[in-house]
């Protein structure tokens, strides 16, 4: 052994034992350098994994990119202090033909109502189908309506599927203009201006900052057999509507940055027959027929809503009042369809972020026919303005005050007034985990 090798070599020799103990530092410094390598290795190892798995889920994001699934929704009370009377399965809301014409027609005036109607749950998918993307929209809230009208109860808003240019199913008909719905707590909204969710089948050719759609929507037919006191008609009684053909709906929107611009249109038969009587007569059908023009313009605090819709034998598609069809003769064909007119002028203005308000004044009014009884109605107005407050997204809180007016065919008129306090709360399930 030479010095070199023996001089990192200490050596001790204890009494009794015939063992001796070594110690080499170049040992201990390569032990030292094996475990960095070692750990180094490791490292390399992870950082590889990752990139791989990074690189999997690219490729497969862009291949077959994952849907989406949102469950959404918000409860709401209203504390509504009405100083007249409106008909009472009506009071959660203020529609003008449900105002009474006669005074104490449904008891004395004021009423305090609370009302927890408009609270809603929704759900919504979208997933990519064959190069397009499927969308369906499932929607309730509490407002019964129809043989439901005045209780809590869950009525269907929204119920369709939409792939590619083509949907199916219940949701907003092409007849109107949902944007023209303005920032108002009231739940019924403004009287003149179209508003309908109809079940359809629905067309979109062109999507894009310009769109057109056609459809074909479920028909319906608000028929008054009322007459005039005087004439002592029974055979009229019986009528009723009937729905022969679907209706047709078209629809030509243009969005640019200062707001969009709507054209829509509707064509459908409006038919009666009755159906007790000999050969189902009298019958007869008509065409009815529909123009709504609608715009929003954005200001720098704000949205100015107009909408503007005319045509006969429409009324089942407007938000409030009218009748398709009306006595208009004595005569074997004594239906005939009725002439309307309505309009919308509303504008929503922020404060600020947390504060905004809306103004504004809406009517719908028909050309009643010849022979319809003095109770029918004839015209609906509907003005309001308020003051809301969102301390957050899911949060609401604010005061309306609404005033609504009836004028029936007679000339006999009713209004009402009320304030309305409403809290809003909202949740959705892609807010959970940000």
């Amino acid at each position: 052994m030479n010095k070199q090798s023996f001089l990192p070599l200490a050596c001790i020799t204890v009494a009794g034992f015939a063992s001796t103990v070594c110690h080499s530092a170049e040992v201990d410094d390569l032990q030292q350098e094996l475990e960095a390598a070692k750990e180094s290795i490791r490292l390399l190892q992870e950082k590889v994994s990752r990139i791989e798995s990074d690189q999997y889920q690219n490729t497969r994001s862009s291949v077959a990119p994952t849907g989406q699934l949102e469950i959404y929704g918000f409860a709401q009370l209203d504390y509504i202090q009405d100083f007249k009377r409106v008909n009472p399965s009506w009071e959660a809301a203020l529609r003008p033909s449900r105002i009474p014409t006669t005074d104490g027609a449904f008891g004395e005036d004021g009423r305090a109502i609370l009302s927890s109607r408009q609270s809603r749950l929704g759900v919504n998918a979208s997933l990519p189908v064959a190069g397009e993307t499927l969308v369906t929209k499932l929607e309730f809230d509490l407002f019964g309506t129809g043989s439901d009208e005045g209780q809590t109860t869950f009525r269907l808003r929204h119920a369709y599927g939409e792939w590619g240019s083509l949907l199916a199913g219940q949701t907003n008909s092409l007849f109107m203009d949902a944007d023209m719905f303005p920032n108002v707590i009231d739940y019924w909204g403004p009287t003149g201006m179209v508003f309908l969710r109809n079940p359809q089948i629905r067309w979109t050719p062109v999507k894009g900052d310009s769109t057109f759609s056609v459809a074909l929507e479920k028909p319906g037919n608000d028929v008054d057999v009322s007459m005039v006191d005087t004439v002592d008609v029974d055979v009229y009684e019986g009528i009723r509507g009937t729905e022969k053909l679907p209706d047709l709906t078209a629809q030509y929107r243009l969005k640019q940055n200062w707001g969009h611009i709507q054209a829509a249109g509707i064509l459908r038969q409006v038919s009666y027959e009755n159906p007790s009587a000999p050969d189902h007569e009298p019958s007869d059908d008509e065409l009815g027929w529909g123009i709504n023009l609608s715009s929003n313009f954005k200001t720098p605090s704000g949205v100015i809503r107009m909408s503007l819709v005319s045509g006969e034998g429409i009324a089942s598609y407007m938000n409030d009042g009218g009748m398709d069809m009306a006595v208009e003769r004595l005569s074997a064909k004594p239906m005939d369809v009725v002439p309307l007119l309505g309009a919308v002028a509303y504008y929503d203005h922020n404060w600020n972020d947390q504060l905004s308000s809306s103004i504004g004044y809406s009517f719908t009014e028909v050309d009643n026919q010849s022979w319809q009884a003095g109770e029918a109605f004839e015209k609906g107005e509907y003005a309001s303005v308020n003051l809301l407050y969102a301390p957050a997204r899911q949060i609401m809180m604010g005061v309306e005050y609404l005033w609504g007016k009836r004028t029936d065919h007679s000339g006999a008129s009713g209004t009402d007034s009320r304030i309305q306090f409403s809290i809003k709360y909202s949740f959705s399930s892609l807010d959970f985990g940000r």
